[in-house]
C-alpha cells in the first residue's frame, strides 16, 4: 500500500489534516450564514456601514470556503457537502433573529475568534507534517482574520 499521495505527502498525515480542514469548512459555512441573515437584517444608525461590510465578509467566507473545500480534495481527501455535517461539526451556532448593531458585530466577533482558534489548531498540525501547502493557505486566513477582528474590537469598544 501507497503511503504517499499524489503530491508526495504522507495519506495518514493528510486524512488528519483533512479531518481538521473539514471542521473548519462546517464552520465556515455557519459563519458565513450568519453572515448574511447579519447583512439582510441590520438595523439601526450603523445600517450602511454594517450592511456593507456583513456584505464583505460573507463574500470573503465564501471564497475561503471555496479554497477549504479544494485543499481538502488536492490533499486527497472527500470534502464535507451537506449541512447537516456541517451543523454537527461546527462550534458555531446559527445566529437567529440579530438585526442590531452592537448584537451582530459581536456575534460575528465570536465566530471568528473560533474560527481563529480552529485555524491556529490547523497551522500547528500541517506544519508537524510538512503540509507547506496548508499552512500557506491557512496562515494568509489567520492574518486577514486576525485583521477583522481587530477592526471588529475597534467598533466595539
Amino acid at each position: 500500500m501507497e503511503k504517499l499521495s499524489n503530491i508526495g505527502l504522507q495519506k495518514e498525515d493528510s486524512r488528519h489534516v483533512a479531518e481538521k480542514l473539514n471542521e473548519l469548512l462546517a464552520n465556515y459555512h455557519l459563519y458565513y450564514q450568519n453572515l448574511r441573515g447579519f447583512h439582510w437584517n441590520i438595523k439601526g444608525i450603523h445600517f450602511f456601514q454594517l450592511h456593507d461590510k456583513f456584505e464583505e465578509l460573507y463574500g470573503s467566507a465564501l471564497s475561503r470556503i471555496d479554497a477549504i473545500a479544494e485543499r481538502i480534495l488536492t490533499i486527497g481527501q472527500q470534502p464535507l457537502h451537506t449541512f447537516s455535517d456541517y451543523m454537527r461539526l461546527s462550534s458555531i451556532k446559527e445566529a437567529a433573529n440579530l438585526s442590531g448593531d452592537k448584537e451582530t458585530v459581536s456575534a460575528t466577533h465570536q465566530n471568528l475568534s473560533i474560527l481563529l482558534d480552529l485555524e491556529r489548531e490547523i497551522l500547528k498540525l500541517a506544519a508537524e507534517t510538512g503540509d507547506e501547502g496548508t499552512v500557506s493557505l491557512i496562515s494568509e486566513d489567520i492574518h486577514e482574520n486576525e485583521k477583522t477582528l481587530w477592526m471588529l474590537n475597534a467598533f466595539l469598544s
